[in-house]
């Protein structure tokens, strides 16, 4: 299987101790860039109007690990019971809000909570219809928020 950036990210954050744990903490969110090469820019006709994108990134090279101590707790997790950035398959996504182009390729967004020059992978529109379940539980993480 072979993956290819679509462009980059460009955001704040120099190192991975610089991102926050959730984008969306931050208040005020940064204004980040996603920045879509070139040959891949006739892909963002009709974007415009989207409020929130999903956007798929590459983390980088990972540890092989499948548990993990979230850094709020005090038991270790399998690390898909969990969003730390540490994957597997080092595949990361936020749901952004979308603030417009500012140039060809260069799309506006909030709530990114990665590396500055951190790759692209694909950009999707959020669709709060298909992809929010408002019933949907927490998990294990129900008890931090209660």
């Amino acid at each position: 299987m072979i993956l290819q950036a679509i462009g980059h990210l460009e955001t704040p954050f120099a190192t991975i101790a610089d991102c926050p744990r959730n984008g969306r903490r931050l208040d005020p969110a940064p204004e980040c860039l996603a920045v879509v090469e070139p040959r891949f820019q006739p892909g963002l006709a009709w974007i415009e109007g989207f409020s929130h994108l999903i956007l798929l990134y590459w983390l980088g090279p990972q540890p092989e690990q499948v548990t993990i101590r979230p850094p709020f707790d005090d038991r270790e997790r399998g690390v898909f019971a969990t969003r730390s950035p540490v994957r597997p398959n080092p595949i990361g996504l936020s749901v952004v809000a979308f603030a417009g182009l500012d140039g060809p390729g260069r799309l506006l967004v909030r709530y990114l909570d990665c590396r500055n020059r951190t790759p692209l992978l694909d950009i999707k529109p959020y669709l709060p219809t298909t992809d929010a379940e408002p019933g949907a539980s927490m998990g294990w993480l129900a008890a931090k928020r209660a």
